[in-house]
């Protein structure tokens, strides 16, 4: 898909959406935006599908009603940004901070994210089921109702995240941070896998030692 976009050059500061519109309606293949400042812009309701933001910033951007199907986000920093209704269908999301991000009632079938920081994210009710997440920071994100069924965590930390009434049947947790787990912790990641030492960690907390 790559081959296909066509790089529009970042404007000298922030851009308007009338700017932004404005690129758009001048190509016919999805767009290639690169180092473009879209803090606090609002982009709501815009067609993006298959665009590509690369080293982009934009805290506080509002994406919300977009159409971002397929649409590709490399080393962007989009803190704090809003997701409401987005379309992210297919959408990725590489080596990007996404501290404080929210996306609530979006449409995410197959949105995947690598090497991300979600830290404080607000993720309710977001599927990530059979996906393998590698290198994502979820400490202190909402978690609540998210399923995590069948999927692998990699270097992931959910230290303090709230993860209640989220899915965890089959998912592999050997290699997330789990931070300081209690019996009281545990019942909310029912049906996962966890490592010996996370199980120690675990039994610790009543008294007990895994010889």
């Amino acid at each position: 898909m790559e081959s296909t976009l066509i790089e529009a050059p970042a404007p000298d500061g922030i851009p308007t959406r009338h700017e932004i519109e404005a690129t758009l309606r001048r190509h016919a293949e999805p767009v290639q935006f690169v180092g473009w400042n879209l803090t606090e812009v609002s982009l709501k309701g815009l067609d993006l599908h298959g665009c590509a933001f690369f080293h982009c910033r934009g805290a506080r951007a509002d994406f919300s009603s977009c159409d971002l199907t397929e649409a590709q986000f490399m080393s962007c920093d989009f803190n704090n940004t809003h997701w409401r209704r987005t379309v992210l269908s297919a959408a990725t999301f590489q080596d990007c901070k996404l501290t404080g991000v929210q996306i609530v009632d979006a449409h995410t079938l197959g949105l995947a994210f690598e090497r991300c920081l979600l830290v404080s994210a607000q993720l309710h009710g977001l599927s990530f089921r059979r996906a393998e997440l590698d290198g994502i920071d979820f400490q202190g994100a909402d978690l609540t109702e998210v399923d995590f069924r069948d999927a692998v965590l990699t270097d992931c930390n959910l230290r303090e995240a709230n993860v209640t009434s989220a899915r965890f049947e089959g998912a592999d947790l050997r290699g997330a941070d789990l931070g300081a787990l209690r019996l009281l912790d545990a019942s909310k990641f029912k049906g996962a896998i966890i490592s010996k030492q996370q199980a120690a960690v675990l039994l610790s907390s009543l008294g007990l030692k895994v010889a």
